[in-house]
């Protein structure tokens, strides 16, 4: 079969074909349709699909992104370049602070500081009437867990009145942003994580580093210029003496008047009586419960009391809030989660208080001093050898604290204005 053969037989097939099409249209034209309607939905279904595809995998991308560079809790810091004074508004921020301190102006401290607590308080008023100024500021920096925080590192010069020279020093601090964008300095409470991270992050090389140049401009500025020696280690007694005063004072009784023999009085004394028992009320925690700065469940959380754990009832508030004494402050717990300790109870924990006192008197005093150690970083000296225990003080960077003994947990016991204390060993030498 030749070629135009084949042509002539494919051209009477299509007609043949074109003629049953045109016979059968009311058949065949439907079914187009719909074949053309099936082919449009299963591209747009393919392209829907590829679509989500490609975002899910960017979503994807951004969540590795997100977690590789968030540190999780237990791993350790990234190591950022340490930074000089790279944000002004930080630097802004502790120029405010630092001015402040000299001043003694304890509402604009409070105003950027939050977490100052009574003691401390304290402590930079008597403190600000030895300083004329902060002459040097200068902020090393590394960014914190989240968005927006900071790990600064203060190096500053204290300008003593009636003292030529003026003393190195450096301070942490974690620097985070209120909702209001504004920047203030979180030096008070911090959770495990951030508290773990804060540690990491200073012991890292650069800040190991700035921090042994600031000790060694410190010592050998001391060593240096004996008057000045002197000077500070007067002045760390002086201020450790005024502020012990001034607590012992402020937790003086007040005078109460005593009714006349004879005056029927049975009505104040009640009153007085009722008065009395709310201001020494002891309560305690009946299930773990957050404890805040004021009585708002939106309020800064300053800790979590444990169940049984005990606190002093200052005031039972009509919504729902109680205001007891929490390290020498004020703190507010929810009233539905407290109740109060029997009478009796008290009385026997008193005695078996004064009992452990007196045991743990009766041991220190046996201890032999192991000479006195350096505090190379401000600690927190507490009651006994746990985070969570009762802090009886701050000792600062420089201080010097008689070393009773150092434990194998970590912890070292020493003395401090008086009290036997507990400190962590990394922060003494």
């Amino acid at each position: 079969m030749n070629r135009s053969d084949q042509n002539s037989g494919m051209k009477e097939k299509f007609v043949t074909v074109r003629d049953w099409v045109m016979d059968h249209n009311k058949i065949v034209m439907p079914l187009v349709l719909i074949v053309c309607v099936l082919i449009t939905i299963v591209v747009a279904v393919n392209a829907n699909q590829k679509e989500a595809l490609e975002k899910e995998a960017e979503q994807a991308a951004m969540a590795v992104s997100v977690r590789d560079s968030a540190p999780s809790p237990g791993a350790e810091a990234p190591e950022y370049q340490l930074e000089e004074n790279a944000y002004p508004e930080l630097n802004n921020l502790i120029r405010s602070y630092y001015d402040a301190q000299a001043e003694g102006d304890i509402e604009k401290i409070s105003s950027l500081n939050t977490y100052l607590n009574e003691i401390e308080t304290i402590r930079v008023q008597e403190l600000s009437k030895y300083i004329d100024s902060y002459p040097v500021l200068n902020i090393y920096t590394k960014p914190g867990m989240t968005e927006n925080t900071y790990v600064a590192y203060v190096y500053s010069e204290v300008k003593f009145s009636d003292v030529d020279k003026p003393l190195p020093g450096m301070q942490t601090y974690y620097i985070g942003q209120d909702e209001n964008g504004e920047y203030f300095i979180n030096d008070g409470t911090y959770d495990d994580t951030i508290w773990n991270y804060i540690k990491e992050v200073t012991l890292q090389d650069d800040v190991v580093d700035l921090n042994n140049k600031v000790v060694v401009e410190y010592n050998e500025l001391l060593a240096e210029d004996e008057e000045l020696n002197e000077f500070i280690a007067y002045l760390k007694e002086k201020i450790n003496e005024d502020v012990g005063e001034i607590l012992a004072q402020a937790e003086q009784p007040e005078a109460v008047d005593v009714p006349e023999e004879g005056t029927d009085s049975a009505a104040e004394e009640g009153e007085a009586g009722e008065a009395l028992a709310a201001v020494v009320m002891t309560v305690r925690a009946t299930d773990v419960v957050n404890i805040r700065s004021s009585d708002s469940e939106e309020a800064d959380r300053l800790d979590k009391a444990q169940i049984g754990q005990e606190f002093t009832l200052l005031e039972e508030r009509g919504n729902g809030w109680s205001k007891v004494k929490y390290n020498d402050r004020e703190a507010f717990i929810k009233s539905d989660y407290l109740e109060p300790v029997p009478v009796q109870e008290e009385q026997q924990e008193e005695q078996n208080e004064v009992q452990t006192v007196s045991e743990e008197t009766d041991t220190s005093s046996d201890e032999t001093s192991m000479g006195t150690v350096t505090v190379i970083e401000s600690v927190r000296v507490r009651k006994s050898a746990s985070t969570e225990a009762e802090v009886l003080g701050t000792a600062y960077e420089g201080d010097e604290l008689e070393l009773l003994m150092k434990l194998a947990d970590g912890w070292s016991r020493v003395k401090y204005n008086g009290q036997t204390g507990y400190v962590k060993s990394e922060y003494v030498e």
